[in-house]
């Protein structure tokens, strides 16, 4: 089980060194730290989501064993909300807590450890992965922004339908959702991309992972770690240990076994994912204590993840 393990996160802790090496000597300078976010989050983002997602027929999904793991989820995030308070800062951390790297540790994991029908499993959860957790995050995330901006005077105080509205609106009209709505629309018409716009989104697709985790090193050369290793050791702890912990419980609660359950319980061992530092990069919080925090957890899995990996073993293949 180790040899998997460690064959998923050296990678990431590898690209995560390089960048952060390559700020240290001045290669890239702080000020391009926004303009390589934009890039990210702007055009690598939305091609690698439309393109997953325009291969995706809803009918021929299993939503069982990833209602299971949205269960979970949806439960660490409202209960971080819940304690931290209602704020862009409780929606990163939540977001934090409850999104995991399922695309660059997640495949080559889980394929090793389940092969190909837990690959599957895994695919079905990453074509909805984004959907539904970076959509509602977003639509809270515009929630919290919205109110913290009319309590500091800078705008006008407005009906909360309003409100929600404007966040509904902002939350799918957004480089996250709405490349994700547009290519579950596409996949569901029947039609195949061209392979003149295929072949381009798969290339700028395949360049988001190690680009975002050159990001995270690069963020981290100018963060001061030590003043926030606190919380981001809290959010990695969260991460790695209790949101698996809940999804095995869940699952124990339900009666829910196989591989598919497996799969979902491995997945929510992953460390902190790339994504939610993109999103304190947009919304201008959190930004030291995620970028630690997918740091430390990515270092912390090496050890977790084979440890906790081992209550598999309790639950029927």
């Amino acid at each position: 089980m180790n040899s998997p393990v460690f064959a998923s996160l050296v990678p990431v802790i590898l690209c995560i060194a390089v960048g952060f090496f390559t700020a240290r000597i001045g290669w890239v300078r702080a000020t391009a730290i926004k303009d390589l976010s934009n890039l990210v989050f702007l055009v690598l983002t939305p091609a690698l989501l439309f393109r997953t997602m325009a291969g995706v027929r809803v009918q021929d999904l299993d939503f069982q064993p990833v209602g299971l793991y949205f269960l979970a989820s949806g439960l660490v995030f409202v209960g971080t909300m819940a304690v931290c308070g209602f704020s862009t800062r409780s929606a990163a951390r939540g977001l934090a807590h409850m999104f995991g790297n399922t695309l660059m540790i997640g495949v080559p994991l889980i394929g090793l450890l389940y092969g190909e029908d837990g690959l599957v499993t895994l695919l079905t959860l990453i074509s909805l992965h984004s959907l539904i957790l970076l959509t509602s995050t977003t639509i809270v995330f515009e929630l919290a922004e919205a109110r913290e901006q009319q309590r500091a005077g800078l705008t006008a105080p407005r009906p909360m339908v309003f409100t929600v509205l404007q966040a509904v609106r902002n939350g799918i009209v957004h480089p996250v959702p709405m490349p994700i709505l547009a290519g579950l629309l596409l996949a569901q018409t029947g039609w195949a991309l061209p392979a003149v716009i295929d072949k381009p989104l798969q290339v700028l697709g395949t360049a988001l992972g190690p680009i975002a985790l050159l990001l995270v090193g690069i963020t981290l050369a100018y963060s001061k770690i030590g003043a926030h290793w606190r919380d981001a050791l809290g959010i990695a702890l969260v991460k790695n240990l209790l949101h698996p912990m809940l999804v095995f419980a869940l699952a124990w609660a339900l009666g829910l076994t196989g591989v598919s359950v497996a799969v979902m319980f491995a997945v929510a061992c992953l460390p902190v994912g790339a994504n939610v530092f993109l999103f304190t990069q947009r919304y201008g919080v959190m930004q030291d204590e995620v970028s630690s925090s997918i740091a430390i957890s990515t270092g912390l899995a090496l050890v977790t993840l084979p440890l906790v990996l081992l209550l598999t073993r309790w639950l029927p293949h």
